[in-house]
């Protein structure tokens, strides 16, 4: 058959005849006995229609064919051998594509440092971002578009699980200018009677709805309320002096000039929740691992798995 010549065996037999320039020291080498070495070399010959080796005082040399033929065969073995570590590798969840669902304001935040440290563990492994809302994570997720996705808010899901990896205090964002900038702390009473700038007016219900809640949970309605896409834009408007706004922890990582942040009183103190979501029973090792790292730097005090009875804020 003209395709036997791709026999793995037979090109190892030739490639170490030719370095070792001895059959015999090339069947020590391969730990086979001579017979079926030099068989093996004369059906390779057969198959190409070639004569490969010849026989000389110096031993057993390449013809011009042959050592064409042999730097080719060499890299088909090494291409060989790199394609079956690399398969051994994505097997163990040592090398592949991780495809990582995030949004907004979290990546100034955990993401980057459970990124960071997943590459540090896996550098072979490439991780990419998608920038998604919740409502798309859960559809990417069961279409197998992404691997996890980071989000806030989860309700149950009956094939996917989420866990608490952070729980971020909430800090009010200020125009340094502004009275209330030298205060040590704010109230919700006082900041629904300043304009507000809240985020994100998409998608709903979200983060803005949930600002809104610890508003009318303690009898309050905001008088203004200007709504935008997202945290950077709502501190930017803060510091062009347009109103205060809320931001989580990881928000305060934007340090955009001309802003203070001042916390909430104690009595007012809220804070939010980042998860990571998966799917239930996922068998496939990158995500696992993936997982197993955001768990571990997680906050020991925020983890919580997804499951009956779990309390979640109400949107």
């Amino acid at each position: 058959m003209a395709s036997s010549f791709m026999d793995f065996r037979r090109l190892s037999c030739f490639v170490a005849v030719v370095e070792q320039k001895s059959f015999r020291a090339a069947a020590l080498k391969l730990h086979i006995s001579q017979p079926p070495l030099t068989r093996h070399v004369q059906m390779l010959e057969e198959s190409l229609g070639v004569q490969l080796l010849v026989r000389s005082a110096a031993g057993v040399e390449p013809t011009a064919a042959g050592q064409l033929f042999f730097e080719e065969a060499r890299n088909l073995l090494a291409l060989a051998s790199q394609a079956g570590e690399r398969v051994r590798l994505a097997g163990q969840g040592r090398i592949g594509r991780l495809d990582v669902g995030v949004f907004g304001s979290a990546i100034l935040g955990a993401i980057p440092k459970i990124v960071r440290e997943f590459r540090e563990r896996l550098p072979n492994v490439e991780v990419v971002l998608h920038s998604l809302d919740r409502a798309a994570q859960l559809k990417a997720l069961r279409e197998r578009r992404i691997d996890v996705g980071f989000n806030r808010f989860f309700a149950d899901e009956p094939d996917l699980v989420w866990q608490v990896i952070q729980t971020e205090p909430m800090s009010v964002v200020v125009p340094e200018s502004h009275s209330l900038a030298k205060r040590a702390s704010l109230s919700l009473a006082e900041l629904s009677r300043e304009p507000l700038v809240l985020y994100p007016r998409a998608p709903r219900p979200g983060f803005i709805d949930y600002l809104m809640r610890l508003f009318h949970d303690r009898g309050l309605t905001p008088q203004r309320v200007q709504e935008v896409d997202d945290v950077l834009t709502a501190t930017a408007l803060v510091a062009s002096n347009m109103g205060l706004s809320l931001v989580t922890e990881s928000g305060r990582n934007l340090n955009i000039p001309g802003i203070v942040h001042v916390p909430l009183t104690v009595a007012d103190r809220a804070t939010v929740e980042l998860c990571i979501i998966h799917r239930r029973n996922e068998e496939a090792a990158i995500p696992r691992a993936f997982v197993e790292v955001a768990r571990a730097l997680g906050s020991a005090s925020g983890k919580r798995e997804s499951g009956p009875g779990k309390r979640r804020p109400v949107l």
